[in-house]
């Protein structure tokens, strides 16, 4: 009897599990939330910090105070859009509310990274006791809000400091070897701003900024204008739009289809890196999830300018100088040379980068 019961009791979980919606997957969690964590971003702090630099520059107060307004939901932000990709209830959505505002207040610089942690354990929690009583009303905010509070209280602060030190790390070795490492940072971060997973939330994470942030910074840009120059034989001035502004993540079907068509971009963001770093300076001093953003809605380009308010720069033709060759001009040209001979050695042809219709 002890032997059947054993052997019923995984399929019994396993079936509260699927109708409860809890998938424990890589893709679920490292893919799908990480993603949309990196929406909660953009519509709260990343928004607000474009709204700010508007006031910044027009000197209209109004755009400051929606940017204060926008910037200080953050954390709310970003575990609403956890909880949305966790397919979460109403009433467990809603008390994500206040766990994210918890996890990212507890969790300091490392916020984001504590955010999408504890986000992710309330969130499961809460969905498995919804509807599970008949007083839903009471218990499913009291679990995901309670639990999530404590754990907010007990590991945000070391989940931060992780973050943090990891960041200082890739900060401070870019500092050291900016050569090196401005192509390492460059074009690894760029690799995952076009996988399905979030390079900016992972800026964000990490607090990435300075000379790293730069780096970072220029590999999506590389990305993103590389794809959009590469494939244009393929895809016309639509795919210039639609990559160079929005995301090269749409080629990863072709990527995966084709690998090499990757090389032009990769050697742009390898390039592009440590002449960011060496050559520019370029030290992205604006929010984190900027340094992962790239082109798209201009948000990097946003960003670097915004330090640059910041931090008091005096703004001058090399500043502008090196953003329009690291961000727009460089990757251009080095992606099109690069996919321009491999066409002609019969490597890539006509069609390989095409994106659906």
């Amino acid at each position: 009897m002890a032997q059947e019961r054993e052997q019923k009791q995984p399929g019994g979980f396993r079936a509260f599990l699927a109708r409860k919606d809890i998938e424990v997957s890589f893709q679920r969690y490292a893919i799908d939330a990480l993603s949309a964590m990196a929406q909660g971003l953009f519509a709260s702090l990343l928004i607000g910090t474009i709204f700010n630099t508007i006031g910044n520059v027009s000197g209209v107060a109004v755009f400051n105070d929606i940017g204060a307004f926008a910037s200080a939901m953050a954390g709310p932000a970003m575990a609403c859009a956890i909880g949305h990709a966790l397919k979460c209830p109403p009433l467990v959505l809603f008390s994500l509310i206040t766990v994210g505002y918890a996890a990212n207040s507890e969790g300091g610089a490392g916020g984001p990274l504590a955010v999408l942690v504890i986000a992710i354990i309330a969130a499961e929690l809460g969905k498995a006791v919804s509807k599970e009583t008949k007083v839903d009303i009471l218990v499913t905010p009291a679990v995901t809000v309670g639990f999530g509070c404590v754990l907010a209280m007990l590991i945000a602060p070391g989940i931060g400091a992780i973050a943090s030190a990891i960041g200082g790390f890739i900060m401070w070795a870019t500092e050291l070897q900016p050569f090196w490492m401005g192509i390492v940072v460059s074009v690894v971060v760029g690799i995952a701003l076009t996988l399905p997973i979030s390079s900016a939330a992972i800026c964000a994470a990490l607090s990435l900024t300075g000379l790293a942030g730069g780096a970072a910074l220029a590999g999506c840009c590389a990305q993103m204008v590389g794809f959009a120059v590469a494939s244009f034989r393929d895809n016309g001035w639509g795919g210039i739009i639609s990559q160079g502004l929005g995301t090269s993540m749409l080629q990863m079907g072709n990527i995966m289809r084709k690998p090499v068509i990757w090389i032009p971009a990769i050697v742009a963001s390898a390039i592009t890196g440590p002449i960011a770093t060496c050559i520019f300076h370029m030290a992205q001093n604006g929010p984190a999830i900027a340094s992962g953003m790239g082109t798209c809605g201009l948000v990097g380009p946003i960003g670097l300018y915004s330090g640059w308010i910041a931090d008091g720069i005096a703004i001058g033709p090399f500043e502008w100088l090196g953003m329009a060759l690291v961000c727009f001009v460089l990757p251009a040209a080095i992606s099109w040379l690069v996919a321009f001979a491999l066409r002609r050695a019969g490597v890539i042809t006509d069609g390989d980068m095409m994106l659906d219709a």
